[in-house]
């Protein structure tokens, strides 16, 4: 079997030159492929240092991000994975509201203005707080 190097987002960071924050950004947006494998298992290749490489390049040489994500990877498309079918992600963001109440949103949608998403949060906060002297649950 194929025994390719493998490393953690600090040592992906560290040899393209670039921090944590960034690997992590340019995943989110599309520059790079999200890490092989889930959760602490999750590594990076050989192949995603070399795209990490390329976007240094580009932008040492003035391009937009938009334009390097078209040119390197076109619309949507994923790197293959060696180990087997690449899994569908999606990236979301999450807003913690209470102990065990969280507001979920898909990064395909725009997250509301700030005011308007604490009215929101605020909102959920009221309906679902822990009752006080006894009162009834919330329907859910």
């Amino acid at each position: 079997m194929h025994s390719a190097k493998r490393f953690s987002v600090g040592e992906l960071a560290e040899l393209g030159g670039v921090s944590r924050r960034t690997v992590r950004y340019y995943v989110q947006e599309g520059l790079i492929p999200a890490p092989l494998g889930l959760g602490r298992g999750g590594h990076y290749t050989e192949k995603h240092l070399e795209t990490l490489l390329r976007v240094k390049q580009m932008q040492e040489q003035g391009l937009p991000l938009t334009e390097i994500r078209g040119r390197l990877t076109g619309p949507k498309r994923r790197m293959e994975n060696p180990d087997g079918p690449q899994l569908p992600r999606e990236l979301w963001t999450r807003i913690p509201v209470l102990p065990g109440l969280e507001i979920h949103m898909s990064q395909d949608l725009k997250l509301p203005a700030p005011q308007k998403l604490q009215e929101i949060v605020e909102l959920c906060r009221q309906r679902f707080h822990p009752r006080r002297n006894n009162e009834e649950e919330p329907d859910v």
